[in-house]
């Protein structure tokens, strides 16, 4: 996990910090893992697990994570623009397969997106379902002074 020491963070930042650990851990697939806030700020990130063959990328906040962060800020903005152009209302979940890999993003609470790269092979129902456990149990908790939290803890990361 690129998140930084859990000290001195609140009870809630390290309980999210864990439920990003577990779906990491958990969920056969899953290569990385960012939570981005509504202005497309990197709050919790994990980074490509060392079987994933990425070793190349660089480590630390800057590294997948970020680009991971990048992706999901941006299919969230333009999902959340086709769904009010076509008056469908706010969206709830994207998912895009490529050749070598899928893109999931969940809408978490007030903007906050759930971020995650799998491999091609994963089960997408499987991932889909401990996002939407980790959607469910982080929403309550991830309120503004939660993410002021973990905005300024990415910051101070190295």
């Amino acid at each position: 996990m690129t998140a930084p020491s859990t000290y001195g963070l609140s009870s809630q930042a390290r309980n999210l910090q864990w439920l990003l650990t577990d779906l990491v851990e958990e969920v056969p697939g899953v290569n990385s893992v960012a939570v981005v806030s509504s202005d497309g700020l990197l709050l919790l990130s994990s980074e490509a697990a060392p079987e994933s063959g990425r070793a190349d990328r660089p480590k630390g906040p800057r590294g997948a994570s970020a680009d991971l962060a990048t992706i999901v800020s941006g299919l969230g903005s333009l999902t959340t623009g086709a769904a009010a152009l076509m008056e469908f209302g706010s969206v709830k979940q994207t998912m895009v397969a490529m050749e070598n890999g899928s893109v999931f993003v969940m809408s978490i609470s007030d903007g906050s997106l759930l971020g995650v790269h799998a491999t091609p092979d994963c089960d997408m129902g499987v991932v889909a379902y401990h996002m939407a456990l980790f959607v469910g149990r982080a929403g309550h908790v991830l309120t503004p002074e939660v993410r002021s939290e973990l905005r300024q803890s990415m910051e101070n990361t190295p």
